[in-house]
């Protein structure tokens, strides 16, 4: 009954997106209301069907009905309630099965808000949607489908992959990665829409700028969590290792993030309409193309799903919207012209079309070094292997030069500098850069790109901060405010400026932590016997006992260390080596005490069976937490910078004067 129903649901709703697509299209073509009207219930009843499929198999999952395809796939009766449920995403078929409750459900709301509000341009974009869905839901009843029934019904099955059930991490990441991805659907959506309607304006960036930022948030905490993820379950230490998953998701990142930066030229200087066009179209496409990685089997990761041949349709529907993208593209080509100019080498606009520049390298590099070798493999016959040292010695420098431009962005204002103001605007954030060079020197820093790092760093979080500094001033002067009513009320007045200022802070924040916990990481590899103690940095670790406890879904063997600082005992750690019933090796569970300045990690990597010893890998990681921290800093800003606080959101192009009252995210 639980498959039927799910099967059901899913194949009324490649019906319903079938009828949706052309009627939001013929609707929006003919001028007939009531067909986009309908195609607008379309949505709406497909994402109840979703989410009773996506029930329906955390049902089966729940109840262990192991004559349902996906749940003798990836069900068992050992594994964790909390982990049974959340294998709905652990594999290949539940994936896409969320995946198609997310994108059922973006594609409601947008249809919602939109309503017949924007005319041909809403009715195509959801159009568009509506077709977007039809491929996953075609993969749902096709070829990827979850439902499929299983006969004779197996007793147990093997439970999911043993990297996924061992964090609470993975209840977090992909959800937000799928919010991600699939969030992009909308402008991309909507740039479609504006094409085919002919409304080439800024229309669709204003309808589209709070989608395309809550996308993005999902995105950039997708990935910091699967960096948090990578650190504490994979055990080595690390927390991004150019992995090409790692890299599937980063890509698309990167594009949004000059998205966002480009269309406030577009808004203020009416300049960037094709590039902002082709951006938007090349984030959604790398998501899909993310998506292809990730589950055709082309590629070996941990991150990866390596069953089915889905991916032959990935890369079908790859080629399907690349080309009609292009051709639509193409055809308003005469109409994309931009009236705008620079108007001056040192400005904002200028500062963005580097740092669009800069993206675009980044990501091609990444794209290369992602993609050759299955390129290389495929032409040759020969496996090649591009690792951290070509990322690492490509892109480093990119990122020095990106992490400048986030300073330098918000101080210089639109159309040049005034005669004189340069000196003025840059002294702060040159102190910044002097200050920070100063401490990475005297803390024993020896690399160039480090130096730099933490010198752009500091120059960027000076020119931030010195932004509220001047805007609070400004209040207190004028108005009598106090120092914490002017900063409220400068969000208040524009939270989209302020929370990019925010983001700006976080991203720098993040460079800082990774610099730092990169270039000062100390580790070593130790042999002891209970009761024996080790240092590292200023640690000392004592190793005390062997432990082993049977679990039902796995066979635990654990080390219990106490940590001291001097003579003083600062705490206990237990790293775990986890056996699982399907997975020959064991899966490790790293002890890590975190603290300000840093990290203490240690990872159990082989003992004796009769616990007369262990080896364990120490290492010592200054400021990595503040990856983490920089990574919500960068959530919340912009968070407050789509919240309605009452500011103003530009519905017009505002003066080339005005640029206090221009977001920088």
């Amino acid at each position: 009954m639980t498959r039927v129903l799910g099967l059901a649901a899913v194949a009324t709703a490649l019906g319903l997106a079938v009828y949706g697509t052309i009627a939001a299209a013929a609707g929006a073509a003919r001028a007939r209301p009531k067909l986009v009207r309908s195609a607008r219930s379309a949505a709406y009843s497909n994402f109840v069907l979703l989410a009773i499929a996506n029930l329906a198999m955390v049902y089966a999952l729940v109840t262990h009905d192991f004559s349902v395809g996906y749940v003798a796939q990836v069900g068992s009766r050992s594994t964790p309630l909390f982990f049974t449920i959340i294998s709905l995403w652990s594999s290949l078929e539940g994936s896409i099965l969320f995946w198609g409750l997310v994108l059922a459900g973006y594609t409601a709301i947008a249809a919602f808000v939109t309503r017949e509000r924007l005319g041909a341009l809403g009715s195509y974009a959801l159009a568009t949607m509506l077709g977007v869905s039809v491929f996953f839901f075609l993969l749902l009843v096709g070829p990827a489908n979850p439902f499929g029934r299983v006969w004779p019904v197996p007793l147990d099955g093997p439970g999911p992959n043993p990297l996924l059930q061992n964090h609470l991490l993975m209840a977090v990441h992909p959800p937000l990665l799928y919010f991600g991805y699939v969030g992009m659907t909308v402008p991309f959506a909507f740039a479609i829409g504006a094409l085919l309607a002919g409304r080439l304006d800024d229309t669709w960036i204003r309808e589209t700028r709070r989608w395309t930022i809550t996308s993005w948030t999902f995105l950039s905490l997708a990935i910091m969590f699967g960096m948090w993820w990578s650190y504490e379950v994979l055990g080595w230490g690390g927390y991004w290792a150019w992995d090409p998953v790692e890299n599937a998701s980063f890509m698309p990142w990167l594009t949004a993030t000059a998205f966002l930066h480009s269309v406030m030229v577009q808004e203020r200087r009416d300049m960037l309409k094709v590039w902002n066009l082709s951006l938007i179209i090349a984030t959604f496409l790398l998501t899909i193309l993310g998506t292809f990685l990730t589950r055709s089997g082309v590629i070996s990761s941990v991150h990866a799903f390596s069953e089915g041949p889905i991916g032959v349709y990935f890369l079908g529907f790859i080629g399907v919207i690349l080309l009609f993208s292009l051709t639509v593209l193409a055809g308003r080509s005469k109409e994309l012209g931009s009236a705008g100019r620079l108007d001056h080498p040192v400005s904002r606009e200028t500062v963005f079309l580097f740092n669009n520049l800069l993206f675009t390298a980044f990501t091609f590099t990444v794209l290369l070094g992602t993609l050759f070798p299955l390129v290389a493999e495929a032409v040759r016959g020969v496996k090649v292997s591009v690792g951290a040292p070509f990322f690492n010695r490509m892109t480093v420098p990119i990122c020095a030069a990106l992490l400048f431009l986030v300073g330098v962005g918000p101080v210089l204002p639109w159309r040049g500098v005034p005669p004189g103001e340069l000196k003025r605007r840059f002294a702060a954030p040159l102190v910044g850069m002097v200050a920070m060079t100063a401490i990475a020197i005297l803390a024993g820093t020896r690399s160039v790109y480090a130096i730099l790092a933490f010198a752009f760093a500091g120059f960027a979080l000076v020119g931030n901060l010195s932004e509220f500094v001047t805007g609070s001033r400004a209040r207190m002067r004028s108005r009598g405010e106090s120092a914490l009513v002017a900063v409220r009320r400068l969000f208040v007045a524009n939270n989209r400026r302020y929370g990019g200022y925010i983001a700006h802070i976080g991203v720098i924040v993040m460079a800082v932590g990774i610099t730092a916990s990169s270039t000062f990481r100390n580790e070593r590899e130790a042999t002891m016997r209970p009761g024996q103690m080790v240092e590292v940095g200023d640690y000392g670790v004592r190793f005390d006992e062997l432990w082993a406890q049977d679990e039902p879904q796995r066979f635990v063997i654990g080390a219990d260390l106490t940590v001291f600082k001097g003579d003083r005992e600062v705490g206990k750690l237990d790293p775990r080596l986890n056996r699982y019933k399907v997975r020959d090796e064991p899966v490790p569970t790293p002890a890590v005490r975190t603290t300000i300045a840093g990290d203490l990690y240690i990872n159990l990597l082989a003992f004796e069976n009769d616990g007369s010893s262990a080896t364990f890998t120490l290492i010592i990681e200054p400021l990595v937490a503040w990856i983490w921290v920089g990574g919500v800093i960068v959530a919340l800003g912009a968070t407050l910078g789509v919240l309605p606080l009452g500011g103003r959101d530009r519905q017009t192009r505002v003066p080339a004067r005005r640029e206090e009252e221009m977001v920088t995210v």
